[in-house]
């Protein structure tokens, strides 16, 4: 199995190219041709969550990004490096400018709205629109799964990640992450988990799970600079996903003030089963913005 899960990571990295931003190397997925839509992943993923999806955005004529935040996937994994959300958000803004991107179509999933956002705010008049899939947007308010919450713990963390062993991750993936769990399969399931841990036995993705940040101080400004900008918004949501659920749903509809989300027969990895809907959405909502 471990031969075949390279492989996959093998064709994962082949499909894309490696670039530099903030002295961190990374990698992106590129393709198509037009408007830029530049999707950010959260946890525990990589660029490899959006691989389907990125192909069906350029079927929509646009150009679909997807970069390797670091500490996860095909990036490195720098000893000195703020993996807060705050710090990823800046190095978001680093890569979008090594990518010599002017202006996005930003997609956000999971810890990428947050992280997303922040950057939206800092740079509103480079950001087109935004698209929440399943995304934090109520910090304060959100609690991870409880099979995420170890991975929180300094002294717990490191033990959870070895003690979760290749079947118990895919398991609880299929809980979790895909409601047609004949959309992947096993050894595409465990590339998440081996994209995790790669080259530092999961060390940064540690201590990205150590930074996430529930304060009231960023849901406030969060709230108050989506509120002031109003950006084009489109919610696209599994609304089946036990991670992020419908509470933090009926938040993303206040901020973003988008009354008509699309509800999908999907979980949290809404990526790997409803690509082709996901890419209709983000067109339709791109087409007329330009």
């Amino acid at each position: 199995m471990r031969d075949e899960i390279a492989e996959v990571i093998q064709i994962h990295s082949a499909s894309g190219r490696r670039f530099e931003a903030g002295g961190v190397r990374s990698f992106v997925l590129d393709r198509g041709r037009g408007p830029a839509v530049v999707c950010l992943h959260g946890v525990p993923a990589s660029s490899f969550a959006y691989r389907k999806l990125i192909p069906a955005i350029a079927d929509e004529g646009l150009r679909g990004y997807a970069f390797d935040l670091p500490g996860m996937g095909l990036a490195a994994r720098p000893e000195r490096f703020d993996y807060g959300w705050s710090g990823l958000s800046r190095w978001v803004g680093e890569a979008i400018d090594a990518l010599e991107i002017e202006r996005c179509h930003l997609v956000v999933h999971d810890i990428g709205g947050p992280i997303g956002c922040e950057w939206a705010l800092a740079n509103p008049d480079r950001v087109l629109s935004i698209t929440a899939l399943n995304s934090i947007m109520g910090p304060a308010e959100f609690r991870p799964p409880w099979m995420m919450r170890p991975f929180a713990k300094r002294a717990i963390g490191p033990l959870w990640l070895r003690a979760t062993p290749p079947f118990l991750f895919a398991l609880l993936f299929g809980v979790v992450g895909v409601e047609d769990r004949s959309a992947l399969t096993r050894r595409e399931v465990l590339a998440y988990r081996e994209l995790l841990t790669l080259n530092d036995h999961g060390r940064a993705f540690l201590e990205i799970m150590r930074g996430f940040d529930h304060s009231l101080e960023l849901q406030q400004r969060l709230w108050q600079g989506l509120a002031e900008q109003r950006f084009n918004a489109r919610i696209v949501w599994g609304r089946n996903d036990p991670a992020i659920g419908l509470d933090q749903l009926e938040i993303a509809k206040r901020v973003l003030g988008v009354e008509d989300p699309i509800l999908l027969d999907a979980k949290h990895f809404l990526q790997e089963d409803q690509a082709p809907a996901i890419a209709q959405a983000i067109g339709d909502l791109a087409a007329p913005l330009g």
